[in-house]
């Protein structure tokens, strides 16, 4: 037997077949890893973008949040063409436009440029994720999906948390002026690469009939709502309650979107099957991706802050102090994706206590350590244990979320799974970060004070999520 965080060897025991189903997928966890990775590394490259660039603050956020936007608007319907056209077309599609956008981006002359070929990025992104998840749903047949989904769990807790630290890496080798660019430029031959590899090793054959049509007005519909959702709560530079409004119209337009698509699906497939909410394991499973990750991304945004502009650490340092995290994650991932057919939700349960556990730990560290502590040393220990917890929630929550979604609807399931994910990250971005910024100005600019107080808000909105898990684990055990 392989090990537990890596394909299993192409070895001559294996037939052809299994060997380039483990192929395939290697270049879709590469893709993923590249494309989810960008969610994160950006923010410690911003202080070099302003002096290379001359960024307004207004600029630098849509720098930061148009690629979470874009990412997010596009990932149903990019889902669905996948699933009506065919995943490798659409894959390789979305890398060979992602790989140009991140060149695009590395030459930016002006701000302007720059946020453009971000949007692009995200858009790109957002084709790219769902072709992932449908490929193994394609691929693998029931209890043998738990390996490949624990090794996109794994990716997928990795990317975040490692991305301060290969950012400040690359900042650190280009330097302080101009090391922003090899952000983007590192995606390039990687981006080349998997396009590559994509195109000959990924399957021809499309999972679903090719006259199938994509629906749309339930594509705009869906766009509409879940921009007017977004819009508000990755823009912070707006001021003032009225913006607000937006999530309310959001909200109606996404109701808008579930009658339209209710109707449409009586005469065509729908670009998202409503149904697909009647299964439990869907729908818990989305709403804990959905609350999980509204804590979960937010932990690192509110750290690298209190790390850079509080503390004074290098972005290499502050990525380096997120590194624990990124460690647990991978290896307890890998250990989930193969115990979570013996354990089902109890396990996601587990974790998410794990992960709290963690987190509490951190605050109770700060709050007693000493004036002129390290705090990277001091908080290695507990983020260890949130990142183990981490691990077990990811990947096994979404092998369960996606174990009853018929194949020929694995990638608008998977993009209408992750759609939730990016506005759970928005909405816990915009949250958290404002506690953090309302209490580092009540206390005066006491960094310490506002991380804390914030980390204990991104820790209740995680332990929402456990209740969710335990509620499911509940009707199980009536059942």
């Amino acid at each position: 037997m392989s090990t537990a965080g890596t394909p299993p060897p192409a070895d001559a025991t294996a037939s052809p077949d299994d060997r380039r189903r483990w192929q395939a997928l290697s270049v879709g966890l590469v893709a993923a890893f590249m494309t989810l990775l960008d969610v994160s590394i950006v923010n410690v490259a911003v202080p070099s973008m302003d002096r290379a660039l001359g960024a307004s603050p207004s600029d630098l956020q849509w720098v930061l949040s148009g690629y979470a936007l874009t990412f997010g608007l596009i990932l149903v319907s990019a889902g669905r063409f996948g699933d009506a056209r065919g995943r490798r077309n659409a894959f390789v599609f979305g890398i060979a436009l992602f790989t140009l956008a991140s060149a695009l981006a590395g030459l930016a002359p002006s701000p302007t440029w720059l946020i453009a070929a971000r949007l692009l990025q995200g858009a790109a992104a957002g084709v790219v994720n769902p072709q992932v998840t449908g490929l193994i749903q394609e691929l693998f047949q029931g209890p043998e999906r738990g390996r490949p989904f624990g090794l996109l769990g794994a990716t997928i807790g990795i990317s975040t948390a490692v991305g301060p630290l290969l950012g400040g890496l690359l900042i650190a080798i280009g330097g302080e002026e101009h090391g922003w660019r090899w952000v983007f430029f590192v995606n390039v031959p990687v981006g080349v690469l998997a396009v590559v590899l994509g195109w000959r090793l990924i399957p021809t054959r499309p999972a679903g009939p090719r006259n199938h049509r994509l629906d749309p007005v339930g594509v705009l519909l869906l766009g509409v709502g879940v921009l007017l959702v977004l819009l508000p709560l990755v823009q912070q530079d707006w001021r003032g309650p009225t913006k607000w409004l937006l999530v309310p119209a959001g909200l109606l337009t996404l109701v808008g979107f579930g009658a339209w698509e209710r109707r449409y699906a009586r005469r065509q497939e729908p670009l998202f099957d409503l149904r697909l909410f009647g299964f439990r394991s869907y729908a818990l499973g989305s709403l804990i991706a959905l609350v999980y990750f509204g804590g979960f991304t937010a932990i690192f945004f509110i750290f690298t802050l209190y790390l850079q502009n509080g503390l004074g650490y290098s972005a290499l340092v502050a990525g380096l102090a997120i590194t624990p995290f990124a460690l647990g994650s991978a290896a307890a991932s890998a250990l989930g994706g193969r115990i979570v057919n013996r354990y089902g939700r109890p396990l996601v349960a587990v974790g998410l206590l794990t992960v709290v556990v963690g987190l509490v730990a951190v605050v109770v560290v700060l709050d007693r350590a000493p004036s002129g502590a390290a705090v990277p040393w001091l908080t290695a220990a507990p983020l260890l244990v949130a990142g183990l917890g981490s691990g077990l929630v990811i990947a096994p929550n979404q092998t369960l979320t996606l174990s009853q979604v018929p194949v020929r609807q694995a990638g608008s399931g998977a993009g209408m799974l992750q759609t939730g994910q990016r506005i759970g990250s928005a909405a816990g971005i915009a949250a958290v970060g404002s506690l953090f910024f309302s209490s580092l100005a009540a206390s005066g600019g006491d960094f310490s004070l506002a991380f804390r107080h914030s980390l204990l808000l991104a820790a209740g909105v995680i332990t929402l999520a456990l209740l969710a898990a335990l509620f499911d684990v509940t009707l199980g055990h009536r059942r």
